[in-house]
């Protein structure tokens, strides 16, 4: 009899390799610098902000990145200039899926999601 594990000899084990492979967010770039994802990462001009841009495009309170269960998303804040993911134009009050390595450019800064 083979010496095999949940891992891989059942339905169940194989679902969980799977689970492990997903290659999920961790932290955003913005110039140069990690900044690690948290609950929540706000993002503007003003320096009570998480990530502060220091761009006159920037509103003061630009867009905030939100966890929701485990995925995270972002939303503009009614921003003056808007906030762009992968080169589209946010909508206003909702929340937007981020995945690996997508770009928020707010001005003519850009962050990434690694």
């Amino acid at each position: 009899m083979a010496d095999e594990t949940i891992i891989t000899s059942s339905a169940v084990g194989q679902r969980l390799e799977s689970i492990g492979d997903v290659d999920r967010a961790s932290y955003l770039v913005f110039n140069n610098n990690k900044v690690q994802l948290v609950s929540q990462i706000t993002i503007g001009r003003s320096p009570d902000n998480n990530i502060v841009v220091d761009n006159k495009l920037a509103s003061r309170h630009h867009a905030i990145v939100q966890k929701i269960k485990n995925d995270y998303y972002i939303k503009d804040l009614d921003s003056t200039n808007g906030t762009f993911l992968n080169g589209t134009r946010l909508p206003k009050d909702r929340y937007v899926k981020l995945n690996h390595n997508d770009k928020i450019s707010i001005g003519n800064e850009n962050i990434v999601i690694n």
